[in-house]
């Protein structure tokens, strides 16, 4: 009888550079849970959030309640795809931290689509108005400036997916 670890996966990439589609698919493809920071800062903070700095202060809540949650389920062999952004060192400190207590197995998948790509993306979601956050062009380029890539000394197992690929 052979084992497998459970999976982990995590997502870095600018907003609407295809995350939460990448992240559904992959849950959808594999059974694993999908966890979606969106939906639970959106169910949980609502309209509390209007800046960057509330957007901090929630998704550092969120990460605090929901770290020990995931952990526990990759421990008891549940697959995990957390659409939680990958997108600075600190972020990815937190995620290491959750799979260094779970010993999961994991992929962080890495979309790097230009900016003109994902603000296309940003005006085709706010406009379809399916998505529980309308980001500027501005907020875009607001985030955007905290965008670090995973860089090797971080231990992840980087998968990439290039400018079309989501």
């Amino acid at each position: 009888m052979t084992t497998t670890r459970p999976m982990l996966h995590l997502f870095c990439g600018k907003i609407a550079a295809g995350k939460s589609t990448l992240a559904a698919r992959i849950a959808a493809e594999s059974g694993a849970v999908l966890i979606s920071e969106d939906h639970w800062l959106a169910a949980l903070y609502g309209a509390q959030m209007t800046s960057l700095a509330d957007y901090v202060r929630c998704s550092t809540r969120l990460q605090a309640a929901m770290g020990p949650h995931v952990a526990g389920l990759l421990r008891a062999g549940v697959s995990v795809v957390l659409d939680f952004p990958a997108n600075t060192p600190g972020q990815r400190a937190w995620m290491r931290r959750v799979l260094d207590d779970s010993g999961a197995d994991h992929r962080l998948h890495l979309l790097t689509p230009p900016d003109a790509v994902c603000l296309d993306r940003l005006h085709a979601r706010n406009a379809a108005g399916d998505h529980p956050f309308a980001a500027t062009e501005a907020q875009f380029a607001q985030v955007s400036k905290h965008f670090s890539p995973p860089t090797e000394d971080e231990g992840f197992t980087v998968v990439p997916h290039g400018p079309d690929q989501r």
